[in-house]
C-alpha cells in the first residue's frame, strides 16, 4: 500500500504515582501485584487528514499477583485527533471478576474519518487503479478517489459465563452502531493546501456508486444497526497477551432484528480459531488464526460490511490493514462473507528488567491472507453501458512481513509491523503501530 502516513512514535512507560506493580525477584519479574500502567503519546502525519496527535494508555490490575501475567481488570483508553477532523475516542474495559462467574468486555467509542478507505465490493471484482490517485499519472482523478467520510458511534458489551469444570464459555452480547456516511469534504481538506496541491471537486468512487444506483438513497448516508449475539468460546490458552500454548475458538450468531429499530435486518455466523505452539520454551512460539464470517439471512447495508467481529474485541474495519491483513489496503476485501488467516512466529530475543519493569523485545515474521466467499449483491440496472463494474475474478489476497514488538509486564505490548502485499491490486505495503498482538 502506498503509505501517506509517517508515524513518529514516542514510547513511554509510566514509572511513578503509585501505579507501578511490585516485583518479587531482583533478576526476573516473577509476579506483579496491584496496578500496572503503560502509556505513550502518538504523533503522526497524513497528507489528507493532517497531523495526528494524542495518547494511548492501558491499565492492568493484577490483584495479589497469583494470576500474573493474567489480570483482574484492564482499562484501555485512546484519545487522538488530526488537524483536519479525524479522531479516535475509545474506552475499553475487560474483567473476569466484576461479576462473579462472568467475564465482561465492553467498549465505547466515537470514531471520525475524513478519508476512510472505500474500494467497492467483492475483492478483486472491484477495480483498483493506483493511477486515479497519483497527480503525475495520466489517469489521475483525485487523491481521495477511493475515500469516503464516516462518523461511527459504537457501544458494545459481551458477557461470558464459564461452564463449570470445563474450558467452555457461553457468550452473549449486544452492539449498538450508528454510522454517518458522506462523500469526502473537499473544502475542508483544501483549506491548508497550496493552489497547486488542492484536490479537484470531482466524483469519488463512493459518489459514482451512488450515481450508478449501486449505493441506494436509503443507504447513502448510513444508519442505525443494533446487534444481538449468542455463542460459545473454548479457551485453553496459558495466558492471554501472548500465549505459548493452547487454543481459543469461538462460534456465535449475531442478529440485527427489526424489532430493535434497525434500518435493515440481517443475521451472520462468525467462526474464529486461534492456536499457539511452543517452539523454544519461554522464547519462541508459533501462532495462527483462521476466521470465517457468513451472512445467514437478510440484507446487510453496505456501511456495515467492512467489519470483522469477535466476542472479546471491538471491531472497526474489514479485511485489510493493521488488524487483519497487514500490507493490504484497509477495507480492500469487503463482501457478505469472507475467510482470512494469519500466521506468525514470535521470538523473544531480549529480556531484561528496566526501571523495575519486566521488558522483552520480540521479532515476529508473519504471513496473512483473505478471500471473499460470499459476494455482496448490488443493483446494476442504472450502471452506464460504457462502465464495466466487474474488473476481474476474486482470488486469494496475501501478504508477508515482519514485526518488532516491545512488551512491558507481559501485557502491554507495542507492535511495529511492516507488511507487503503480493498483488499490486491490493496496494504495495503498509507500516503499522498497534497495541497488543493481533490475536
Amino acid at each position: 500500500m502506498k503509505s501517506s502516513t509517517i508515524i513518529l512514535l514516542i514510547f513511554l512507560q509510566s514509572l511513578s504515582l503509585g501505579l507501578i506493580a511490585q516485583e518479587t525477584d531482583t533478576t526476573a519479574v516473577k509476579t506483579k501485584k496491584g496496578w500496572g500502567f503503560g502509556a505513550f503519546p502518538v504523533l503522526g502525519y497524513d497528507a489528507d487528514v493532517g497531523f495526528q496527535y494524542g495518547a494511548v494508555a492501558n491499565l492492568y490490575h493484577y490483584g495479589d499477583g497469583t494470576i500474573y501475567p493474567n489480570y483482574k481488570h484492564s482499562i484501555y483508553i485512546e484519545f487522538s485527533r488530526s488537524t483536519r477532523g479525524s479522531g479516535t475516542n475509545q474506552l475499553t474495559y475487560d474483567s473476569g471478576v466484576l461479576f462473579e462467574g462472568f467475564r465482561i468486555t465492553s467498549d465505547f467509542a466515537y470514531l471520525t474519518e475524513q478519508t476512510l478507505d472505500f474500494f467497492g465490493f467483492n475483492g478483486y471484482e472491484a477495480e483498483y487503479n493506483a493511477g486515479f490517485t497519483e497527480r503525475d499519472n495520466a489517469d489521475y482523478i483525485t487523491e481521495v478517489y477511493y475515500k469516503q467520510k464516516r462518523q461511527l458511534f459504537r457501544l458494545t458489551a459481551d458477557f461470558q459465563y464459564n461452564i463449570k469444570k470445563t474450558k467452555l464459555w457461553l457468550v452473549a452480547g449486544f452492539g449498538l452502531y450508528y454510522a454517518n456516511i458522506a462523500t469526502v469534504d473537499i473544502d475542508k481538506l483544501n483549506k491548508k493546501r497550496d493552489d497547486s496541491e488542492k484536490l479537484p471537486d470531482v466524483n469519488t468512487l463512493y459518489d459514482n456508486y451512488y450515481d450508478w444506483g449501486i449505493i441506494t438513497p436509503e443507504q447513502k448516508n448510513g444508519g442505525n444497526t443494533n446487534i444481538l449475539k449468542l455463542g460459545l468460546v473454548y479457551d485453553s490458552r496459558d495466558n492471554e497477551a501472548n500465549p505459548m500454548r493452547g487454543l481459543w475458538s469461538e462460534m456465535f450468531i449475531q442478529y440485527a432484528p427489526a424489532f430493535l429499530a434497525n434500518d435493515y435486518s440481517f443475521s451472520q455466523l462468525v467462526l474464529t480459531h486461534r492456536q499457539y505452539f511452543t517452539l523454544i520454551k519461554e522464547k519462541m512460539n508459533f501462532a495462527y488464526r483462521v476466521g470465517y464470517q457468513l451472512k445467514l439471512s437478510g440484507d446487510i447495508p453496505f456501511y456495515m460490511l467492512p467489519f470483522v467481529y469477535y466476542s472479546n474485541r471491538p471491531t472497526r474495519d474489514g479485511l485489510g490493514g493493521s488488524r487483519t491483513l497487514r500490507g493490504i489496503m484497509r477495507n480492500r476485501i469487503v463482501g457478505d462473507g469472507f475467510a482470512y488467516a494469519n500466521f506468525e512466529v514470535r521470538w523473544k530475543f531480549y529480556r531484561t528488567i528496566l526501571f523495575k519493569q519486566d521488558l522483552y523485545i520480540a521479532l515476529s515474521p508473519f504471513a496473512d491472507m483473505g478471500l471473499i466467499t460470499q459476494k455482496y449483491k448490488y443493483p446494476t440496472a442504472n450502471i452506464p453501458n460504457d462502465i464495466n463494474i466487474i474488473a476481474g475474478d476474486e482470488s486469494l489476497h496475501s501478504t508477508f512481513g515482519l514485526g518488532l514488538d516491545f512488551a512491558i509486564n507481559e501485557n502491554f505490548i507495542l507492535c511495529f509491523n511492516y507488511g507487503f502485499a503480493t498483488d499490486n491490486r491490493d496496494g504495495n505495503s503498509g507500516f503499522y503501530v498497534i497495541v497488543n498482538y493481533l490475536f
